[in-house]
């Protein structure tokens, strides 16, 4: 299991949950290792199991609840988190995955509630105080907010996430009330408290092995590589699938905004970063760079099918748009295995991509961890947009660049031209996307963004920041000046 090898666990956890049917631990974890390989009625039935054996165990309950967020499946994780509160009237740990997932789903009034019966059991528990405070920004009581934060902060909570990320939250609300130098300082702390916490050597070495292949993998075929693929996955021997398009571009671009908008289209199902690429084509290519047709059909087919279990009855017969920004740096593996899909990549002016990454407070891994200083961000810029900058010279697949200012000053213009691009027409309801994301689960970091009106107050918000980033303004430059950012 902890190898990750879940088609050899899963035989041995099911002779386990034979012969020691009464272990509520070994039924959590037959269940892990059956939803690791997609077979979601025997992880469901398993969990139910454990939580029948041991009614009481809210921390079980709360880990099954996790496991179904992992799965996207937020109601079942809700039920979980639910019956794991009403199992312990004074366990913190439910009430506040309750509060975090009703918070993601905008769900503002039951989050409050979830906090307040954590404050009614321990006053002074650090994650309620600062989740506390960050609906109260949610709320737009950037006061009220702010002094909370201030006071977490200056009692020097232990909890290790909220030692970093109440500083994150204040920057935030320092940023809107333009006390600009303040939020680098303190963005400077959470970073430093970071930094103590992980081994972010080790995160960047890696990170810099798999940039380097990525890069040598866009920058060394010739552009003709599409027509060399093509002979061994000839469009007549093709596994069919629905219409599919990729959008990508850096993370922090307006991907997300774009997203939306082209997910309102009834024509169109538009997934925020799934899992599916990642668990089926990229280890597949990894171990057989050359695979046969049929090895491609099988990948084509699997990919497809995993979206449309995301996506449910939703995505039927529908255009399916994969929104995915990190795995722009695999635009090569995405052109061997599916040729037809259309690529739409979101620009934005580098210097406010990296400014608004850095304001990210993300969970490390081997790619975000370059969000910890200016100049890592510069790097990662630029290793993911060299990548694009030489995909784009191929020949042989259809492409489309779309530019995040001209996306907010022009929602129905610019949105036309990529519903086009995608082969649907515009819709009205589009203009509205905003209805439908508060009322869906998304997953991107900035899923608070796009449940209202689109607003340009981010266009050029570098400039306040210009001091900062000084020293690798000479980096970004290039960038700019090829996408045409002054």
């Amino acid at each position: 299991m902890l190898a990750q090898d879940f088609a050899q666990a899963l035989p041995r956890y099911e002779k386990l949950v034979r012969t020691f049917p009464g272990q509520a631990v070994i039924w959590f974890e037959y269940g892990n290792a059956a939803s690791r390989l997609g077979q979601l009625e025997t992880a469901r039935r398993a969990w139910e199991k454990a939580m029948t054996l041991e009614p009481r165990n809210a921390e079980l309950m709360v880990q099954i609840g996790h496991q179904y967020e992992g799965l996207r499946q937020p109601e079942p994780a809700r039920a979980c988190f639910a019956r794991a509160a009403a199992a312990d009237a004074k366990a913190i740990n439910p009430r506040i995955s309750l509060a975090v997932l009703s918070e993601q789903q905008h769900r503002l009034d039951e989050a409050r509630a979830a906090v307040e019966e954590c404050l009614a059991v321990a006053p002074c528990d650090d994650q309620a105080r600062y989740f506390s405070a960050v609906l109260d920004r949610r709320e737009n009581k950037l006061e009220e907010a702010e002094r909370r934060l201030r006071e977490l902060i200056h009692s020097e909570p232990k909890h290790p996430y909220v030692r970093y990320a109440c500083r994150y939250e204040l920057a935030q609300i320092l940023d809107r009330t333009e006390r600009f130098d303040e939020a680098m300082q303190l963005l400077a702390q959470a970073k430093q408290i970071v930094r103590a916490l992980t081994d972010t050597e080790v995160l960047l070495q890696g990170y810099d092995r798999s940039a380097e292949v990525a890069r040598r993998l866009a920058v060394e075929p010739p552009k003709a590589i599409l027509h060399v693929w093509a002979k061994s996955l000839p469009a007549e021997q093709r596994q069919e699938i629905p219409p599919l398009a990729f959008l990508g571009g850096h993370p922090r671009s307006g991907t997300t905004l774009l997203e939306q908008v082209l997910d309102a289209h009834p024509g169109v199902a538009a997934l925020d970063e799934p899992p599916a690429f990642a668990a089926v084509i990229e280890p597949a290519l990894g171990k057989m760079p050359a695979p046969p047709t049929a090895r491609l059909n099988v990948l084509r087919r699997d990919y497809t099918r995993a979206l449309l279990d995301e996506t449910g009855a939703a995505g039927t017969g529908k255009l399916l748009l994969d929104k995915n920004p990190s795995l722009t740096a695999q635009l090569p593996a995405w052109l061997r295995v599916f040729p037809e899909v259309r690529v739409v990549i979101a620009l934005r002016d580098p210097r406010d991509v990296v400014l608004s990454c850095y304001f990210q407070n993300l969970l490390l891994n081997a790619t975000n961890v370059n969000f910890l200083s200016f100049e890592r961000l510069a790097k990662h810029y630029a290793d993911l947009m060299d990548i694009w900058l030489a995909v784009r010279q191929w020949e042989g697949f259809a492409w489309l660049e779309t530019r995040y200012e001209g996306l907010v000053a022009g929602l129905e213009q610019e949105g036309r031209r990529v519903t086009g691009f995608l082969g649907v027409e515009w819709r009205q309801e589009q203009n509205r996307f905003y209805e439908k994301s508060r009322r869906k689960q998304l997953y991107s970091p900035t899923y608070q963004d796009v449940s209202r009106p689109v607003y340009s107050s981010s266009v050029g918000r570098w400039r306040a920041y210009e001091k900062h980033l000084a020293p690798i303004l000479p980096a970004l430059d290039p960038y700019c000046r090829e996408f045409g950012y002054g």
